[in-house]
């Protein structure tokens, strides 16, 4: 009898153990664009085993880093509940906040801004949207930020532009891809994001015509199931997002970046609104 009940507490407390050992994981998303900066650092500082979240949040949290080429990607995966946050441009956010009818998606922090451009080919005098029709312009995804501010862009100029054509073509094509393209001249334009933009001066000869420098490029999103199962969680990993965003400002004074179109990185002042699942917040 004595060795049964020996058994059944080394079996509790083995139980008590393997329960008390359990990790939580959070697999994030971003982009391979300087404008994710945060996301690029984090990412890379993980595989040196060197995490800055990992570090910030705790035993027990594995971080997990998903790379995506532009935003409607990246916020399929959040309603598919294959990550939990993800940095992303607010077009695709704000879209699929609308898309779900808020029940879904939540702007925690804000990330950067600018580092987006419309770049021509060096050969062509284009001024305004109206020298755009009948041009081909590439855009990193139909729906991201920057294919949305290109087809808003022209259509203020008065061309009609549909999904498929109109009187300019916006021509949805990955970031690597538009490069090689540009180069040989099958598309007129691009609107892109850092290290696109200087790759597009520097190995193409394209010229900058619109920037964006005072746009909101990227957010950081999460989803709404890991916020109300994950709050002090969220809490704790909004403020690592600010101290890495205060170190790399901090590091960058002291070593300029190579782009031309270098984005503003941005700070929240105290935890937003969505934290605490208010529905006001995107």
């Amino acid at each position: 009898m004595k060795t049964l009940l020996n058994l059944l507490t080394l079996l509790l407390m083995l139980v008590g153990a393997s329960l008390g050992g359990e990790t939580t994981v959070i697999r994030i998303g971003h982009f391979p664009n300087i404008t994710h900066v945060q996301g690029l650092v984090a990412h890379n500082l993980s595989r040196q085993g060197k995490g800055w979240f990992e570090t910030r949040l705790g035993a027990g949290v594995e971080i997990q880093w998903f790379i995506y080429n532009a935003g409607p990607s990246a916020m399929e995966a959040i309603f598919a509940r294959s990550i939990e946050l993800t940095y992303v441009g607010p077009g695709p956010a704000l879209n699929a906040y609308a898309k779900s009818q808020g029940e879904e998606i939540r702007i925690i922090a804000g990330a950067a801004n600018g580092g987006a451009a419309l770049v021509v080919q060096p050969d062509v005098n284009f001024k305004a949207p109206t020298d755009f029709k009948g041009k081909k312009i590439a855009t990193p995804q139909l729906g991201n930020t920057q294919d949305i501010s290109c087809r808003a862009w022209l259509a203020s100029g008065g061309l009609k532009i549909t999904q498929l054509g109109g009187d300019a073509q916006v021509l949805p094509t990955q970031n690597p891809d538009q490069l090689s393209l540009f180069q040989q001249k099958k598309v007129d334009a691009v609107w892109t994001v850092e290290p696109w933009v200087s790759r597009l001066e520097t190995e193409a000869g394209g010229k900058v015509l619109v920037e964006e420098p005072d746009t909101a490029t990227t957010v950081l999103v999460s989803s709404v199931k890991f916020l109300k199962e994950n709050r002090e969680l969220a809490k704790k990993f909004w403020q690592a997002h600010h101290e890495l965003t205060d170190w790399i400002l901090q590091t960058r004074l002291k070593r300029r970046g190579s782009c031309r179109l270098n984005c503003s990185l941005r700070r929240a002042p105290k935890c937003p609104a969505s934290l605490s699942l208010g529905r006001g917040s995107a």
